[in-house]
């Protein structure tokens, strides 16, 4: 689709299109209506779009969906109009195409439409371009009336991660989110609009205050914010103005991020909470896991209308779905940590957006549909979509679907001429088999629930004894193996036993990348040709789980169609990663890994490796001297065509260090409780002597600092002489302490160096914790974290070390901060030997 793209999985890995955003594409039929929390129901508004991508209202109310082909359709007085608004030549291969709309502050006054979509010409790229709508009728755009606004990079043969939402924010300047291109390493880079989340002016041009200005040139000097993958949508706070961005994650988290200007969310360094601890790193205000049947987050909306349709305890919520999990989920202000649902069950979810009659809208791929969604009292059921008349040839199977709203449960009987059937009780009926006896049945569905009931329309069945199509792909065949980059050829016969030889005319193609349990586009519908080629990608997705299927669709002069596909699978080879010394951290795809490492490849894919220098590694300071193919510390390979070994080399190197700050707090020092974070009912930090606690034979709290008289530990205010296991602990809250400003000189490597114990009993969970925190310029930013566990975890003094470069040259202070959140369980913490060294 578009994309979101999971790479890795999501393969939208991609939300595909996203949806692709590592969203994939997922194609399904189903009309199944969602299930929806009692006193809501929804309204399906138009299921006739085509490979939907984003929507957004006008100031006017119309609502704007823009379809991957190119097309931008309205949706004007509850009905989608006929002609698009404007059609767009796009390049729609993979998740590129027509990917985000955006309206002008003063559209009122000036009627401009900003677009964002991937170019036909070479070198194909994304653009952002102005249109205006048509004075004599605002329906359609002004002929001739395109301005582009700006010119993305030159894209690679990876057709995923593009991003592609455009909002306006409240301070008038537009924000534009673009995906890495499958290239993880663009994210962090800031000369590069890869991977970023940009802001310009509504002419192109770049505002002053841009946070990175100064540091970069040209184009790139629109950078807001880095580190993301494929940031399908996001969205802004109509009443606060606050940001929130959603990015597809590769294999393990999707992510809900605050938006700041400047901020780094960590990509490829880090995805969702882990790994913890990245210096610099805004982590996600919520994440979750896209294992099983979630692939990639999408959707993007503030429950903040102009008027309130649904309850007031909505209001200020945020919501969010998943392209694969069907799910729409909601967090609550003013943490947004912690999400709940709200509907399931709809198929191949892409874009949410807020209606200004305070109505929640949903915009689904897999139909083409958008629905609206509103609160209601207790309402008896309405149809939304109605079955269709089929017909099919003898021994072929019907199946009938209706969709319906109300308030639920919803019942479902369909009827065979007005005559129940026997446990035909779901939203759709399959008659197998049918026979000419069967033509002319009508079938219908009685839907029901406990405000009442309704009957759909009937559907007619004809059963002609016409033989369906016969379509046979005669290339490739399902033996044939690819590899990246390769051209594959296709071709196809086609007859009916009354039509004879079928023509290109009643040719219908299409190509998937199948993924996982998910798919996304590669080749969209095609018809009217017998044969043609397509090109496997060599960038993008690097699973090895993968195939791509051939789907051939043959129609007849009557309308009876067959279906054909051909799985073409992937050539493989192992890879190995080795390094001397043994244990040193690489890079794979710009993720870390540790040497050393073996993965299976598609040949012909392209991949990044790279090597961490310097690193060190048990006590010594150790740099990249060459990989063993000669290649640079950071460089592509081409998965080869045979299992191979590629080794980094290290050299060991002697960098004197020289202490920058201390801190053993055997004298108070200035540190004080942070102002507004400092919740703990008891347990909060102070300066002293632990006390020995232990539960059964487990030390919770030390009876000594790591070195000296006095560390920092948490117990509760006023002291206490019982030292019982729970006396000292930290209880039904959070304690934050935080140093006076520590001037940090301008170096090439400074670090964090210190020593913690953080024990719990059985009964932690991933809720409490302990972590230290990084203050600068006002934003908190956490550089290490432990969370609790659901097993007991003993007291002991441990050493850890940050990397705390990204600091260089700026005043910080350090935090300190442990968290119980539940009051049955027993949580200590403490901290000594703080020490920043530079060399």
């Amino acid at each position: 689709m578009l994309a979101i793209h999971r790479v890795a999985r999501f393969c939208v890995n991609s939300i595909a299109l996203i949806v692709v955003l590592a969203l994939g594409l997922i194609v399904a039929n189903s009309v199944n209506a969602a299930t929806l929390p009692a006193g809501f129901t929804e309204t399906r508004l138009t299921n006739a779009l085509t490979a939907p991508t984003a929507m957004t209202f006008a100031p006017d109310g119309r609502l704007f969906i823009a379809e991957q082909g190119g097309r931008l359709r309205i949706i004007k007085n509850g009905a989608m109009l006929a002609t698009p608004f404007v059609t767009i030549p796009v390049s729609s291969e993979g998740e590129r195409g027509l990917l985000g709309v955006a309206f002008d502050p003063n559209f009122s006054s000036n009627s401009f439409v900003y677009v964002y979509y991937t170019t036909t010409t070479v070198p194909v790229r994304n653009r952002v371009s102005r249109f205006t709508a048509s004075a004599a009728n605002a329906d359609v755009v002004a002929a001739g009336s395109e301005v582009v606004i700006l010119e993305l990079p030159a894209l690679s043969s990876a057709t995923n991660h593009n991003g592609g939402a455009i909002h306006f924010g409240p301070d008038g300047m537009l924000y534009i989110a673009v995906g890495d291109n499958a290239n993880p390493s663009n994210a962090p880079l800031l000369t590069t609009t890869l991977g970023k989340m940009l802001r310009i002016r509504p002419d192109g041009s770049i505002p002053s205050d841009n946070p990175f200005v100064s540091q970069t040139t040209g184009i790139n000097q629109a950078i807001w914010a880095r580190g993301l993958r494929n940031p399908f949508n996001f969205a802004f706070d109509r009443v606060t103005g606050r940001m929130h961005i959603n990015d597809v994650g590769q294999s393990t988290w999707e992510e809900v991020n605050l938006g700041i200007a400047g901020a780094n969310y960590g990509w490829p360094s880090t995805e969702g909470p882990n790994p913890a601890g990245a210096a610099g790193v805004t982590y996600p205000l919520h994440s979750y896991a896209n294992s099983g049947v979630n692939c990639a987050i999408v959707g993007a909306t503030f429950y903040n209308p102009p008027a309130s349709n649904f309850p007031s305890a909505y209001t200020g919520r945020y919501f969010f779905g998943d392209y694969c999990g069907g799910f729409i989920r909601m967090v609550s202000p003013p943490s947004y940590n912690t999400s709940v649902d709200f509907a399931t069950g709809i198929n191949s979810l892409v874009d949410l957006q807020v209606g200004p009659d305070g109505m929640l809208y949903y915009l689904a791929r897999g139909i083409g549909e958008v629905v609206r969604i509103q609160a209601t009292g207790g309402t008896p059921p309405s149809i939304t979509d109605q079955p269709d008349s089929l017909t099919v040839a003898v021994g072929q199977s019907a199946t009938f679907q209706v969709a319906a709203s109300g308030s639920g449960p919803l019942q479902y009987q369909w009827q065979r001429n007005s005559v129940n059937i026997s446990g035909a009780t779901s939203t759709s009926y399959t008659l197998s088999n049918a026979s000419l006896a069967d033509n002319g049945a009508t079938f219908r569905a009685i839907v029901s629930n406990s405000f009442g009931s309704f009957t759909s329309n009937s559907a007619t069945l004809t059963v002609t004894g016409n033989s369906a199509p016969v379509g046979t792909i005669t290339a490739p065949t399902n033996s044939t193996l690819y590899r990246g980059g390769q051209v594959i050829a296709f071709s196809g016969t086609g007859s009916d036993a009354e039509d004879g030889t079928l023509p290109a005319s009643r040719f219908s193609w299409r190509v998937d990348l199948h993924h996982d349990s998910h798919s996304h586009p590669h080749m969209q519908p095609t018809s009217g040709i017998t044969s043609g080629t397509f090109t496997i990608a060599d960038r993008g997705e690097t699973s090895a789980n993968v195939f791509y299927r051939l789907t051939l669709t043959v129609t007849d002069s009557s309308g009876l169609t067959q279906t054909s596909f051909v799985d073409v699978r992937p050539r493989t080879s192992q890879i190995t990663l080795t390094a001397n010394p043994a244990g040193a951290r690489l890079t794979l795809d710009g993720q870390p890994v540790t040497a050393p490492i073996t993965f299976t490849g598609v040949e012909g894919v392209i991949r990044s490796i790279g090597v961490v220098t310097p690193q060190t590694i048990n006590g010594s300071t150790y740099t990249f001297t060459n990989w063993s193919d000669g290649g640079a510390a950071t460089h592509e390979i081409t998965t080869p065509d045979a299992d191979t070994t590629y080794n980094a080399a290290l050299l060991v190197e002697s960098v004197p260090s020289t202490t920058v700050f201390t801190e053993g707090f055997e004298t108070h020092t200035g540190w004080a409780v942070t102002s507004g974070e400092d919740t703990a009912r008891a347990g909060n930090w102070q300066r002293g002597l632990p006390q020995a606690t232990a539960y059964n034979t487990y030390p919770m709290q030390l009876g000594a600092c790591d070195g000296g008289l006095k560390c920092l530990i948490t117990e509760p205010l006023g002291g206490g002489g019982n030292a019982g296991i729970g006396w000292y602990d930290l209880d039904a809250g959070r304690t934050s302490v935080q140093s006076l400003p520590v001037a940090l000189p301008v170096s090439s490597r400074l670090t964090l160096n210190f020593r913690y114990y953080f024990s719990h009993l059985a009964d932690a969970t991933a809720d409490d914790y302990f972590r230290i925190q990084i203050v600068s310029n006002g934003i908190a930013q956490t550089v290490f974290q432990e969370l609790g566990t659901p097993t007991i975890d003993p007291a002991a003094w441990v050493g850890q070390s940050i990397d705390l470069t990204a600091y260089s040259g700026r005043s910080i202070r350090i935090r300190l901060e442990a968290m119980d959140a539940g009051t049955p369980s027993i949580i200590e913490a403490g901290v000594d030997n703080i020490v920043i060294t530079r060399q």
